[in-house]
């Protein structure tokens, strides 16, 4: 998908497209799991703050339940992060070769990350029953920190692939003289950075909270289904609108930064004021564009705030140093994609703002809850289409205006990536089915608790009701003993 067009031009090498797309397909798919590990942590936190204050069982319930999901998930996180690590060496070594002593760090920052968060959901979920209860919170309290950390390392690497800087070329084009502070806070780097991170609150917000969207719509009206919707759904609608804003500023600084891939991105082919916008469309070879909705001069109010701002065409440059015209359609549609999903979430956010104002409650339309248990899908969507945006948009460059993709992808033979791409296709759905047979079993246990069925928990018994005190003492007789933790202590629901 996102190099058919230069597979047709004949200096193209023959391994390029089966290298995109190996990497596209590990990308893809590792994406989908980076708004749990980089945002699930503090939506835990903030729901096992609220348990310990409030001492209330079923908030504590809910924060079991998700650190044990948040476990699963980092550990598939660990085996598609791996791999996607390993591709940029093996598939792009010509860019790693290269540039990489100048914009490593990035790569070394999220790997001590990922160690240093290894290491606190070990002790997070070592705890449960060995700490007492603030104890415990407060030894995990650096977890979402960690996990901040690592988006901080990547962001860096990536934001540097777009805006390049902090170094000198010798006469051989070798980077020399590297400012490694410079080559980390790239220009492009804090709006990037912040839209990134808020994205992944966010949509880990909005999917969780989806969940029990779900069991509302089938009819389980609880205060545990209550709760585990309105905390993480109220972290995403409050996000929501800053989002936006958030998304404004980064496209800002793409105009100001990369005007070709901006122009890619609203498929602008000539440099002009008074551009309008095109909410999808099709740009072809020749300039022209078909379909969509055009709106005049929206494009410069847009960009510069001002009908005669003047936006930089895809045609300003020479062909072979743009975006082709199906490069830049796929980047428009990821794009608009984007603000349009982005748009409906406010919407949705201000429904659930209203109901709270007016009725101090959640909206009792099922149609609000349908609403809610898509907008975690359409998220994830949104999580997609900005690396597709982002990615897409700046070809032909794997580093902007120094080394095109042709340039750095390996030598191996073009057989043999089809062949990995198959294997990496295999082995993944493998691992993501072993992920969703996992999440479903806990999911069985945890209604067998809740249900309390004495045959059931025969068959299959649950984890022990209290999540605090040794595990060698005997589990209290019934669900709203104290548990044996220490002077600090909280009552704990079924987990």
């Amino acid at each position: 998908m996102l190099s058919t067009a230069a597979l047709l031009a004949n200096d193209a090498p023959a391994q390029l497209l089966p290298a995109r797309e190996l990497m596209a397909f590990t990308l893809a798919s590792h994406i989908l799991l980076v708004p749990f590990g980089v945002a699930l942590p503090f939506i835990t936190l903030l729901m096992h703050h609220r348990a310990l204050r409030r001492n209330d069982p079923v908030a504590l319930t809910l924060t079991r339940r998700w650190s044990a999901v948040m476990a699963v998930q980092f550990a598939i996180g660990i085996i598609t992060g791996t791999v996607l690590s390993f591709e940029f060496g093996l598939l792009w070594p010509g860019m790693m070769g290269r540039w990489g002593d100048v914009f490593g760090l990035g790569f070394g920052v999220e790997a001590w990350a990922f160690f240093l968060e290894a290491v606190l959901i070990a002790i997070y979920l070592y705890g449960w029953r060995r700490l007492k209860p603030w104890t415990h919170f407060w030894l995990a309290v650096p977890l979402p920190l960690a996990a901040l950390m690592g988006a901080f390392g990547i962001i860096a690497a990536n934001s540097w692939m777009n805006t390049p800087q902090g170094f000198s070329l010798d006469a051989q084009g070798k980077p020399i003289h590297v400012d490694v502070r410079q080559a980390v806070f790239t220009p492009i780097f804090g709006p990037e950075y912040w839209h990134f991170v808020v994205a992944m609150l966010l949509t880990a917000g909005y999917v969780v909270a989806g969940v029990y969207a779900v069991g509302w719509l089938r009819g389980r009206r609880d205060r545990y289904h209550r709760l585990g919707f309105t905390v993480p759904f109220t972290v995403a609608a409050i996000l929501t609108p800053v989002q936006f804003m958030l998304g404004d500023s980064a496209a800002r600084a793409v105009f100001h930064k990369q005007p070709i891939k901006f122009a890619a991105m609203e498929i602008v082919w000539k440099t002009d004021t008074h551009v309008p916008e095109y909410m999808f469309g099709r740009l072809h070879p020749d300039g022209t564009i078909s379909g969509g909705l055009k709106i005049p001069q929206l494009d410069s109010v847009l960009a510069g705030f001002s009908t005669k701002t003047k936006v930089t065409g895809l045609s300003s440059v020479a062909a072979s140093d743009r975006p082709t015209a199906t490069q830049a359609t796929i980047a428009h549609w990821a794009f608009d994609i984007m603000v349009t999903i982005g748009s409906a979430l406010i919407l949705l956010a201000l429904w659930y703002a209203w109901s709270w104002w007016r009725h101090r409650d959640n909206p009792g339309s099922r149609w609000f809850y349908r609403c809610a248990a898509v907008a975690g899908v359409a998220c994830l969507v949104t999580v997609e289409c900005g690396w597709i945006t982002t990615e897409v948009g700046r070809q032909p460059w794997i580093v902007y205006h120094h080394m095109r993709v042709s340039e750095a992808v390996t030598s191996t033979a073009a057989g043999s990536l089809w062949a990995m791409l198959g294997i990496v296709m295999a082995v993944y759905v493998a691992v993501f089915g072993a992920f969703l047979a996992v999440v479903l079993k806990m999911r069985t246990r945890w209604r067998i608790a809740d249900e309390g069925s004495a045959a059931a928990r025969a068959e299959l018994p649950p984890e022990a009701d209290t999540p605090y005190g040794p595990r060698s003492e005997p589990e209290p007789a019934a669900a709203g003993a104290p548990p044996a933790g220490g002077s600090d202590h909280t009552p704990g629901g079924a987990s």
